[in-house]
């Protein structure tokens, strides 16, 4: 029998071996990408399908509502409340962000963003026709706990993904979300359009869908949460305070940026593109239903379809990149972008609908991977969370404007139909910008650890 030594002797705990090694990161990835597969069920059955549709044929009267002396259509005040949200989630995302970088709170930040946001949307339940206010607050809560949870989700990325793997990592994320969030989203379909089989009025089945994702977001995210672990925050490094030296941290971020070569030409392109992207996906059933006139059970079928096809996408468009480069591929997706948007502006029918929705399941899975692959190959090796907690922040950014010029366009048109065709102008813009990108950076090594 072997003498005992420091590594079996005992009381004293075992080295961890490779394979001990190799399933927890395994384990640690798999709860990272698991949170994406629960939130992803609020944002899709909630946020883009049934709230939207359900908030302009019932919640919302008829002639809309009075609002400082004028009469906000169902549109416009699901545009401007869409903004507001992203609006306070970019106020606080930067000196919250950056406490709990320093104070090691990331995973708590995001548990407490999941609870709030996902009991919000279960509350959703008690709406009804005429509740226009109360119906807006608990979407208000809803919405900033998810977004503001991304912000703490999307900075453990780099320290969940393995040295060289951030893309495989970040789109088995996407992946993860993409399906996660169509099987819940079916679910809510088969309740929704099934409801006289199974006893239920269309209202109430709607309501019932809406609780359903947040209880969804709620338990697979606490299941996740508590699969996750973060690194331990650098407060009391420098003897400080350790919110003041946190909250110092944001000083000089727009100068060490500058000094990126290609980081705020890109950084500004995406803000401009992803607009146009958010903007269209957070006002496509609303617009379906008000200016198409769709039935709910067609909105929701192509946005499961939407899901779907944007596993595909994300698939397809990283093959291309591989091929003509990541900027080119990029552009490319925003180039399809502007045409989706020239297209919703003439479309009359429920076909051309489902046929958009295809192509915006492929543009959409390609250009949120594409971005982040992009960026993760400009930002310096050497401070990757940092540069990813601005790209979060800046993500927020471009959620603000693009809804506040659809609905200010829709009330004073009346009609949602030039605010969608403005959207244009966001791509356009973006492509120009992300022309001024230099291609040669496409291929630089990823950041270790990112």
């Amino acid at each position: 029998m072997p003498a005992a030594t420091p590594d079996n002797a005992p009381g004293v705990p075992r080295a961890p071996t490779a394979p001990d090694a190799a399933r927890a990161a395994r384990r640690r990835i798999h709860s990272w990408c698991l949170y994406d597969w629960a939130n992803s069920a609020y944002v899709t059955t909630v946020a883009v399908a049934v709230l939207p549709a359900y908030f302009a044929a019932a919640v919302v009267p008829e002639g809309g509502v009075a609002v400082g002396g004028a009469r906000l259509s169902a549109a416009s005040l699901w545009g401007y409340l869409v903004s507001a949200t992203a609006l306070v989630v970019f106020v606080l995302a930067p000196p919250l962000g950056a406490v709990a970088d320093h104070l090691g709170l990331r995973r708590r930040l995001l548990l407490a963003f999941c609870v709030c946001g996902s009991l919000a949307a279960t509350g959703l339940v008690a709406i009804g026709p005429g509740t226009v206010w109360p119906a807006m607050g608990l979407f208000f809560v809803a919405q900033v706990g998810f977004v503001g949870g991304n912000v703490f989700y999307d900075s453990l990325l780099g320290h969940v993904a393995p040295p060289g793997r951030l893309d495989a990592v970040s789109g088995r994320g996407f992946a993860y979300g993409y399906v996660g969030g169509g099987v819940q989203f079916a679910l809510a379909l088969g309740l929704v359009a099934g409801h006289e089989a199974l006893g239920l009025g269309a209202d109430l089945a709607a309501r019932l869908a809406m609780a359903s994702a947040g209880l969804w977001w709620l338990g697979f995210g606490l299941w996740a949460v508590r699969g996750m672990d973060e690194p331990p925050g650098a407060a009391g490094a420098s003897g400080g305070a350790p919110v003041r030296e946190a909250l110092g941290r944001l000083r000089g971020l727009w100068g060490r940026a500058r000094a990126v070569p290609g980081l705020v030409p890109f950084m500004l392109a995406f803000l401009c593109y992803n607009d146009g992207v958010q903007t269209t996906i957070s006002m496509a059933t609303i617009y379906g239903s008000t200016e198409l006139g769709l039935s709910t059970t067609v909105l929701m079928l192509t946005l499961l379809m939407i899901q779907f096809v944007s596993v595909f996408g994300a698939l397809a468009f990283s093959r291309l990149a591989g091929a003509v480069g990541t900027r080119a591929a990029l552009m490319l997706s925003v180039a399809l972008w502007t045409g989706v948007a020239l297209y919703a502006w003439r479309m009359r029918s429920a076909t051309e609908y489902f046929i958009l929705g295809v192509v915006v399941g492929l543009v959409m899975g390609g250009s949120q991977a594409l971005s982040r692959s992009l960026y993760a190959r400009l930002i310096p090796p050497d401070r990757p969370a940092e540069f990813f907690g601005y790209f979060s922040v800046v993500n927020r950014l471009s959620a603000i404007a693009g809804p506040a010029v659809f609905a200010a366009v829709a009330q004073h048109t009346g009609s949602a139909r030039g605010g969608i065709l403005v959207l244009t102008a966001f791509f356009v813009l973006g492509l120009a910008l992300l022309a001024r990108v230099p291609a040669g950076r496409e291929g630089a090594p990823t950041a270790k650890g990112a």
